[in-house]
């Protein structure tokens, strides 16, 4: 797994850099200090995972991720950074990170969730993941309104995809509803190409949203 980091501060890059490069299967394969350098970089190294902070000079996190979206799409953006703020966490899932983590994340854990991005899930921080599904609790419709493609998805599909939404993988997913793991991977791939979405992420927004979550 080749791993690029962008980040502006030297001290910090270096620090991850050192600290993934002892896990194993990972390879820091390039560091850059903003956007425009790290657009020059990817196209050279080529990682599957970019590390990228939000504020940069010359090109910040978010526009980078847009970019790379638009021209390196392979690359699958975490979004790695001290703000908590949400314009920060929504407008960079909006374009399109695959995960969003603050930096006192415990190194295993920064590591456990690289490995879950690059494998194709989506990673957000605990206290992030509560930021996001009560932001689009509020935005949700009244339970008895029909919503959009409700009747397209099984009923199974829409216990799994309640729990996508609380933020359990598949192997938790699985002894929940006493189910095999791969049967569980089956039903969010047929949810996601029913509703035509294209990761977890935008599931679990999709679901809060249209009120297909028990919200507290």
């Amino acid at each position: 797994m080749r791993v690029m980091i962008v980040e502006d501060q030297a001290l910090v890059r270096s620090g991850l850099a050192t600290l993934l490069g002892l896990e194993e299967g990972v390879e820091v394969a390039g560091e850059a200090a903003d956007g425009v350098e790290a657009l020059k970089i990817v196209r050279e190294v080529d990682p599957d995972v970019a590390l990228v902070d939000v504020r940069m000079p010359r090109m910040d996190g978010i526009e980078l991720i847009q970019r790379l979206g638009e021209e390196r799409s392979g690359v699958r953006c975490v979004i790695l950074t001290t703000f908590e703020d949400d314009r920060y966490v929504f407008e960079g899932l909006a374009a399109g990170a695959k995960g969003y983590l603050l930096k006192d994340t415990p190194p295993e854990d920064l590591a456990a969730a690289i490995r879950r991005v690059h494998a194709g899930q989506a990673v957000l921080g605990g206290e992030i993941t509560a930021k996001v599904i009560e932001e689009f609790g509020r935005l949700s419709k009244a339970p008895d309104e029909k919503h959009p493609g409700l009747e397209a998805i099984s009923e199974r599909e829409l216990e799994v995809l309640k729990l996508v939404a609380g933020g359990f993988s598949n192997r938790e997913i699985a002894r929940k509803l006493f189910i095999t793991e791969g049967t569980v991977k089956n039903h969010v791939t047929s949810v996601l190409r029913k509703l035509g979405l294209r990761d977890r992420t935008q599931a679990a927004l999709y679901a809060s949203e249209h009120g297909w979550i028990d919200h507290p």
